[in-house]
């Protein structure tokens, strides 16, 4: 009796002396688990002491001082985005998106003139400062979408519906990216807005048969203007070119009666040089020259000399000549 009594005393002292190690031991893994984490390649880790910020380490196996500091990490390399109107279902190869009353009153807008349209957009954005990004503000991500639920209101409520739906598409994005990353700036959300991106834009379902209908006709406005313009192209370039030939050609003609009209100014000064050194020989030239010019256009011709007596049978033969 004595020596069970001997012995479970030996097992209760030995309990107690390995009790003490099993405990330390249990408490050294805990601290070590907490000690150490693990910060991705995409991430930073900010690190707070009793909820203030001490430090912010980059990616890899980092330490901290257990129970007393809480690791934050932010994907400040990755892209987020945000999107409005509609949300994605299932991202695959053919991505399919889902849509419900809480889209379509982030989609339904006033357009400048009045009229309503349905605008689905992303807003693509990464944290460029976790600090900023954590605790300048309570919900950065809620408040990033708030402001760029406002700020496209703003700028489609600035423009007419024609505008949004087809030819203002890219200022409208670009407008709202700006306004937005200024707005974000302000309120330290540590945000970097990439690019906002009208996805769908469509005049509500009780009108789009008759928008349709009036984008048609535009479309075939368009068309007809080009052709017209095409047309102007193909006439006019050839009528000026005809022009233009006309034109060369008249200033050829003047300036061929001009280059003739000196020719025979030069010509007269000459003749009336000569005929002032010999006045009877340069007329009787200048006589002779023309008798020689126009008697060749006279036909039958008789050239007599004093009363004309010989003439009569010299006409007979003529005219015998002439009944043959």
């Amino acid at each position: 009796m004595a020596t069970n009594e001997n012995y479970d005393v030996d097992i209760e002292k030995l309990a107690k002396k390995y009790y003490k190690h099993i405990i330390s031991v249990v408490v050294i893994l805990i601290l070590g688990v907490n000690a150490f984490f693990q910060v991705g390649p995409e991430e930073v880790g900010v690190i707070t002491r009793f909820g203030k910020h001490v430090r912010t380490v980059s990616s890899g196996l980092k330490t901290k001082v257990p129970f007393l500091e809480d690791v934050y990490k932010v994907p400040v390399e990755r892209q987020i985005k945000q999107e409005f109107g509609f949300r994605t279902a299932q991202a695959d190869v053919r991505t399919s998106y889902a849509r419900s009353s809480t889209t379509k009153d982030e989609s339904l807008m006033l357009t400048g003139d009045l009229n309503l349209a349905n605008v689905e957009w992303v807003v693509q954005y990464r944290i460029d400062n976790a600090y900023n990004y954590l605790f300048k503000v309570r919900n950065a991500e809620n408040t990033l979408r708030a402001i760029s639920e406002a700020v496209m209101r703003e700028v489609v409520g600035d423009r007419t519906v024609n505008e949004v739906l087809t030819i203002g598409r890219a200022e409208v994005a670009s407008k709202a990216k700006l306004k937005i990353q200024e707005i974000a700036r302000e309120y330290s959300l540590g945000i970097q807005v990439a690019q906002v991106v009208l996805q769908d834009v469509n005049p509500p379902d009780p009108v789009k048969q008759a928008f349709n209908a009036v984008n048609e006709a535009q479309q075939q406005r368009e068309t007809m203007i080009n052709q017209a313009k095409s047309e102007y192209n193909k006439v006019i370039p050839k009528a000026r070119g005809q022009a233009e030939e006309t034109i060369q050609k008249a200033e050829g003609y003047a300036t061929k009666r001009v280059n003739n009209a000196q020719g025979e100014v030069a010509r007269f000064k000459a003749v009336y040089k000569e005929y002032r050194r010999a006045p009877e020989v340069t007329k009787r030239r200048l006589y002779l020259e023309a008798m020689q010019e126009v008697i060749p256009k006279l036909g039958d011709k008789i050239i007599t000399q004093g009363d004309g007596n010989n003439t009569i049978p010299l006409l007979n033969m003529q005219m015998r000549k002439g009944n043959k």
